[in-house]
């Protein structure tokens, strides 16, 4: 049984007087009404209306639960057009989880944690999430020109391992770096001994002339711009890592998340270009 739709035919029994007048206001048969009404009878154990071929009239019981099931009744219609006005005009505040550049550190679980979503780069892993693409990122190894002055162009990767390499611990495997050459994937260790777990802090020292990096392209842009770095190895760039927005599943996506999403695919559906950042 619709125990909603049950509590919802007493109430209009009640208030219309008859089964005819509140199987009309509910769009339902007369007979169907009844049945209602009779099912949460016996789902409650309680007679809640006495019946007679002339007319119908409430029970005591049937008069204290009405008051009741009328009022939270009333509650519930509050709450659902709030959320429809909120779901139309987005307002509120979000709570949205980010990383710079993130494989495997800790990634906080949305709903258990009260998050509302979340931006992830790379292949989502909880398939109990709503993903949206919004944009393709792809990883740039680069140097200073003093550096490549001083140690040379790396012309393929496995050169990098003559290199000093700066090491984003943030990466899933930090010290092998993989690119796709013109036979297929090829995976490079390398070793440095620069370690940071922030890509800006990765940049600001192949910017000094420290070693080669891998970068995010949106980190990266605006040095590579303004020519405080080169990028290197372009012709072997691993394919682009794909940046999703994440959301717990649900029949309506909350207008602010909603809001947030659309904005968020709009503003970053272009890559990065010329010195300003993703």
């Amino acid at each position: 049984m619709d125990r909603l739709a049950a509590d919802r035919m007493f109430v209009a029994v009640m208030e219309t007087g008859s089964f005819a007048a509140a199987a009309q206001m509910r769009g339902a048969s007369p007979g169907q009404a009844s049945k209602l009404v009779s099912r949460l009878e016996a789902t409650l154990g309680v007679r809640l209306l006495n019946r007679t071929t002339r007319a119908l009239a409430p029970t005591a019981a049937g008069r204290a639960y009405f008051e009741r099931i009328r009022a939270l009744l009333d509650d519930l219609d509050d709450l659902d057009a709030a959320l429809r006005e909120d779901a139309a005009a987005p307002r509120g505040r979000l709570r949205l989880t980010a990383p710079e550049v993130e494989f495997t550190d800790r990634v906080a679980r949305l709903v258990e944690e009260g998050f509302d979503a979340a931006i992830r780069i790379g292949r989502p892993e909880d398939s109990s999430l709503i993903a949206r693409r919004l944009c393709d990122m792809r990883m740039i190894v680069l140097a200073a020109p003093d550096y490549l002055s001083r140690h040379g162009h790396p012309s393929t990767p496995g050169d990098l391992a003559g290199h000093a390499c700066i090491v984003d611990t943030n990466l899933r495997d930090r010290e092998i770096w993989r690119f796709h050459g013109p036979g297929g994937p090829v995976s490079v260790t390398v070793r440095g001994r620069l370690r940071y777990s922030s890509p800006d802090a990765c940049l600001d020292a192949a910017e000094a002339g420290l070693g080669i990096a891998r970068s995010p392209e949106f980190v990266a842009a605006p040095s590579l711009a303004a020519g405080r770095t080169l990028s290197l190895l372009e012709d072997f760039e691993e394919p682009p890592f794909g940046v999703f927005a994440l959301w717990p599943p649900g029949r309506h996506l909350a207008g602010a998340v909603r809001a947030l999403v659309d904005f968020l695919a709009e503003r970053y559906r272009s890559p990065p270009s010329g010195g300003e950042p993703g």
